[in-house]
């Protein structure tokens, strides 16, 4: 069915306007003040409430495979929906390993089987699959994920001579989790020699340290100029590491950088009160840093924002906060906590919509996808930015079945999502319908 979205705010490309948009079968056809309407056509409503394109989450683990008992395609796609996001990137530190092409291949068959979002995934280095990385056909894959400090998963790559072989021969963009594993080895040793595994929360900022990020992020930065490579730094944390990055518009750089919404939202403050719920790595840091990530979206040196989604279950996040895993559930909320930004006077919503939706397209050369424009797939999502959203009042769609913002609330809700022309979340429930494709890339 054709749909004709009346009396929107449309964010798009640095604009907010008011006008109509239509949709005909899975494209964009046509933005205007007063479109006029068809028989047959479904009229949707959204006077007073954003539209702007689907949101493009570059950085996700949705645990599938070998860790479905915390989350898998389906159901972290299915959170992701419900929260304004339409395509993502998973990581490959799953088991098996995304490290060859066969694993790739894998997961764009359970992909097509139960995703409820649009799709794409990394392939991931290690010490020993350099030729791997040479052949994989960047067609399939979004990019190359190097653990340049060790995570989850066995995938740290710390040889030196395969850090410079990889940066000189990767076919792909090269996104790297940037932390110092010595660094953080010694550190977490000796918390665990003073406290046992019972650590406080607290000290999760000292442990993966703020000089274990940048001494990381400044190797990374160092080869990707030294071979010329395209780099995109993950989940920044620091105010440090901003003087790595320029303060230019994306598409003039070949090496940029990300920040995720836990990061631009929390500060160590809330350890005490959240405890393992907001562990994660990189930890969130101080205020200060907050403060200066969300100075640099406005000056241009941050250049996309994403989740980082990464569920573990409430009885693994229960153990001794150093025996706890660490990752969050975020896609459901992400969304909705950048706009509390917008509502707090941080930034406005068209840079909300560029660091969210267009950069990442850009960067990752996404086919159609990200704006506003007529052509394009119709990834939408219309949101009531005047509304109050009280979190312990909705399901949590997460198979994990809890989240960080547990006893906040929102002033922003997602009414509607439309995934390649389809209705697929509207007024807090999911369409039985499957709309989710293989995100396509231009490459040269």
């Amino acid at each position: 069915m054709d749909i004709r979205i009346v009396d929107a705010r449309l964010v798009n490309e640095g604009e907010v306007r008011e006008g109509d948009l239509r949709i005909v079968g899975d494209r964009i056809a046509a933005i205007g003040p007063r479109l006029e309407g068809r028989p047959g056509e479904l009229v949707l409503d959204a006077r007073g409430a954003v539209l702007m394109p689907g949101m493009i989450d570059d950085q996700v683990h949705f645990r599938e495979p070998g860790f479905t008992h915390k989350g898998d395609l389906g159901s972290e796609s299915a959170a992701a929906v419900a929260g304004g996001i339409t395509s993502f990137m998973e990581m490959p530190n799953c088991n098996p390993l995304t490290v060859d092409a066969a694993a790739l291949e894998d997961k764009h068959r359970r992909a097509a089987a139960t995703a409820r979002a649009n799709w794409a995934f990394y392939f991931g280095a290690t010490n020993d699959n350099l030729e791997a990385i040479k052949s994989v056909d960047v067609h399939r894959a979004c990019g190359l994920k190097v653990f340049m400090g060790a995570s989850t998963g066995n995938m740290l790559v710390d040889d030196p001579e395969t850090l410079e072989q990889i940066f000189a021969a990767s076919p792909l963009l090269i996104a790297t989790h940037c932390e110092d594993t010595p660094t953080i080895v010694a550190q977490e040793a000796a918390a665990r020699a003073r406290h046992g595994a019972d650590a406080p929360a607290r000290l999760h900022a000292e442990i993966r340290s703020r000089e274990a990020c940048l001494s990381s992020s400044t190797l990374a930065v160092e080869l990707a100029k030294r071979h010329d490579a395209r780099l995109h730094v993950l989940h920044l944390t620091t105010a440090e590491e901003l003087a790595l990055f320029d303060a230019k518009p994306a598409r003039e750089k070949r090496i940029t950088v990300e920040a995720c919404v836990h990061h631009l939202f929390f500060d160590d403050g809330w350890y005490d009160r959240k405890g393992a719920d907001i562990k994660c790595n990189p930890s969130i840091k101080s205020a200060a840093d907050r403060e200066a990530l969300l100075g640099a979206l406005l000056d241009g040196r941050i250049d996309v924002v994403a989740t980082d989604h990464a569920p573990h279950t409430r009885e693994e996040k229960r153990r001794p906060f150093l025996d706890a895993p660490a990752g969050l559930p975020l896609v459901q909320h992400a969304l909705q906590t950048l706009f509390e930004h917008v509502a707090r006077g941080r930034f406005d919503l068209p840079l909300l919509v560029e660091k969210a939706c267009h950069a990442p397209a850009d960067l990752f050369g996404v086919q159609e996808r990200g704006y506003l424009r007529e052509g394009h797939f119709a990834d939408l999502v219309i949101v009531d930015d005047a509304a109050r959203y009280a979190v312990d009042d909705e399901p949590v769609f997460s198979k994990c079945g809890w989240t960080p913002f547990a006893g906040l609330g929102f002033g922003s809700r997602i009414r509607t999502t439309i995934l390649n022309g389809e209705i697929v979340w509207d007024e807090g429930a999911h369409r039985d319908v499957r709309a989710a494709r293989a995100l396509t890339f231009e490459r040269g």
